[in-house]
């Protein structure tokens, strides 16, 4: 390596200070969040402990709150007992039953209303279903649902009797299920028939059953909801429909009361070796974070209409839909669909129609509608939004400034958040009503959380040029507590750089002059060019700002002379012609940058190579880019052919 920390070209000099209105309605105000910080700075294991008998409703309550007599294997609140189900749902009966909790919309327009009564009574009877064919306390449940709300009654059911849930997002392929079932031995499976998603049939049993047919012989029973209308096979004695399971079953079902240690579900995120990673979550350090990061980040409200994009199949899902706004009392839109169906403004659409005023999605889907032009959402108001947010990779600074000019009319704050499937909740993000927020950052650790960026030695990096390693140096609750079955890679991937404290985020991070944090990419989207150590993120983001690009993602190949040459990959705006444009484009990334940023390589597309859930798939560009054939897993893209494309585009 040349030198041990990463350098950074972009600067972003653009700052929007939260509007007084806001500032003035919203929970945290400046005084508050540095009554928080102090508090943590002073006592960082005492905050936590006070958050935790505020904010969550006990059986029993602790009495240690940090034992890190084992770390890395920390546990938070280890002798207290809780249920996370009667922390969304039993506590808001008597104030809040008949409060809407759950507002959905089906891909094809259908919608439905449902109380926190109805939603309790929904959870209680499918938990009764559960338990009368066996299931209980520590038990696997997998779930590969569509995105509604039999899935979050299927999380919380589990919940409530103490069963440990792993969502498989709805757009896996039948190997990915068969791993993830295997893996965590599951007893049972929940699905569908399929659904419909952006018009087209999802099949999901038939998936179900090509991962059932060969292994997976853990599981005894497979409950199937009827959302499609899918002419599927039902298994004798094995399958059973969802209305059938729940025939006769009761509305009342007594919490099992668990450790706040007990296991709330497993979520498998990919691993580098290609072996997914079961990443195990707690019950009460998990339920706090969710908690206080919708209260502090969110803002969200009595009155307020959340919604959060994402599919519950991901982390930001369970945080953002199933518990965080639930536990708080949340009214929220949950929807089944895509952004562009059956026009590129169906997300605008929506936010009229249900009166939406807090909006999380992620960049991936702010670049693509941003990609169709003003002209969709300038047709829908938009007037019921207060607050905006993004989740899942760093937001371009361009995107950044669209999502602030167009959707929120230069008046709504934009929380730009940093967390992942490990941290379990928010961990770097603005507060609304406080931090003035700059594009393309996620502005400062929230209360609690000991974010920093060092180098190779593991030493803070105090330059506001250079980048390094993001790390957190002190446990927080709704840290992941193992890898599920397998201690000694959990201890390896996230504590084996710099000590059994030190958590390794995987990403590559810097701050600007007053203490900014942006993330760079993650460590090994970092290409050393001539012996300059550049983050992808800033020529991404360099090439986006340029008014022909709507998308781009950069990698990195040998080179013999430079050690690796930057390749970028680039999809243009609607009407731009790729004439010309590919030397245009390393002039001005040149100019934006510097030369030693200018790509070696351009090669335009119609699109990326993306996930169901949006992320760049890099690995497979990298695999293009350098010519190699693609031996990876490419079941659960979006769009396979695009790979075919990109592997012939002109240079």
């Amino acid at each position: 390596m040349a030198q041990d920390s990463i350098e950074s070209v972009l600067r972003e000099n653009r700052s929007f200070p939260p509007p007084s209105a806001f500032t003035a309605g919203a929970r945290l105000k400046p005084e508050d969040l540095k009554a928080l910080r102090d508090k943590a700075a002073a006592d960082h294991v005492g905050f936590w402990a006070d958050l935790a008998r505020e904010e969550i409703d006990w059986h029993e309550p602790f009495t240690q709150a940090l034992d890190d007599s084992e770390a890395p294997f920390f546990k938070w609140f280890a002798d207290g007992k809780l249920n996370v189900a009667y922390n969304c749902l039993d506590r808001h009966l008597e104030t809040r039953g008949d409060k809407t909790a759950l507002i959905f919309e089906g891909d094809e327009g259908d919608v439905e209303h449902i109380s926190y009564r109805e939603l309790h009574a929904r959870v209680c009877r499918f938990a009764n279903a559960l338990k009368a064919k066996g299931i209980g306390k520590g038990d696997r449940v997998v779930i590969y649902m569509p995105n509604g709300p039999h899935a979050v009654v299927a999380m919380l059911a589990c919940a409530r009797i103490g069963a440990i849930h792993s969502v498989v997002f709805g757009g896996f392929s039948a190997p990915s299920l068969k791993d993830r079932i295997e893996d965590a031995q599951a007893r049972m499976l929940i699905t569908a028939d399929g659904n419909y998603r952006g018009g087209k049939a999802v099949p999901l049993k038939e998936v179900a059953d090509k991962a059932l047919a060969d292994g997976c012989d853990s599981i005894e029973t497979v409950i199937v909801h009827k959302r499609g209308g899918l002419d599927v096979r039902m298994q004798d004695g094995r399958d059973i429909w969802w209305t059938d399971a729940e025939a006769g079953q009761g509305d009342d079902c007594e919490p099992e009361w668990v450790e706040a240690e007990h296991p709330l579900f497993i979520l498998y995120t990919s691993g580098s070796t290609g072996k997914p990673k079961g990443i195990q979550h707690s019950s009460a350090g998990y339920l706090l974070g969710s908690i206080v990061t919708n209260k502090w980040v969110m803002d969200l409200q009595e009155n307020d209409v959340h919604w959060c994009t994402a599919d519950v199949g991901w982390i930001t899902g369970h945080t953002y839909i199933t518990y965080g706004p639930t536990a708080i009392g949340a009214t929220q839109v949950v929807f089944e669909g895509v952004p562009t169906y059956p026009e590129g403004d169906r997300f605008w659409k929506m936010v009229d129609e249900h009166k939406v005023s807090v909006f999380y999605t992620a960049p991936t889907a702010i670049r693509a509608l941003m990609k169709l032009g003003e002209e969709l959402p300038e047709r829908h108001s938009l007037d019921s939004l207060r607050l905006l947010g993004t989740v899942g990779e760093p937001i371009n600074p361009e995107a950044w400034m669209w999502y602030h000019r167009v959707i929120g009319k230069e008046r709504c704050p934009i929380v730009d958040t940093w967390w992942q499937t490990e941290t379990g909740a928010q961990m770097i993000a603005p507060i609304p009503g406080v931090t003035a927020t700059k594009p393309g950052s996620c502005t400062h650790a929230l209360p609690g959380i000991a974010a920093d960026i060092v180098d190779e030695s593991g030493e803070s990096v105090t330059e506001s040029d250079k980048g390094g390693y993001l790390v957190i140096k002190e446990p927080w609750p709704s840290m992941l507590r193992t890898i599920w079955g397998d201690p000694d890679r959990y201890k390896q991937t996230y504590f084996g750089k710099f000590g059994d404290r030190v958590y390794v985020a995987g990403d590559a991070a810097e701050r600007d002059d007053e203490g900014y944090f942006r993330i760079l990419g993650r460590i090994d989207d970092v290409v050393n060019v001539s012996g300059h150590r550049l983050g992808t993120m800033e020529v991404e983001s360099a090439l986006v700002a340029h008014s022909a690009v709507a998308e781009a993602a950069v990698v990195s190949r040998p080179h013999e002379v430079k050690g690796e040459a930057i390749i970028a990959f680039v999809i243009l705006k609607g009407d731009s012609g790729a004439e010309g444009l590919a030397e245009e484009l390393r002039g001005w990334v040149a100019e934006q940058l510097g030369a030693i940023a200018k790509p070696e390589e351009i090669r335009f597309a119609d699109g990326l190579p993306k996930t169901r859930s949006g992320k760049i798939m890099r690995r497979l560009l990298r695999s293009v880019a350098r010519g190699e054939e693609i031996t990876q897993d490419t079941s659960t893209l979006e769009n396979p052919q695009i790979l075919e494309q990109l592997q012939t585009s002109g240079h």
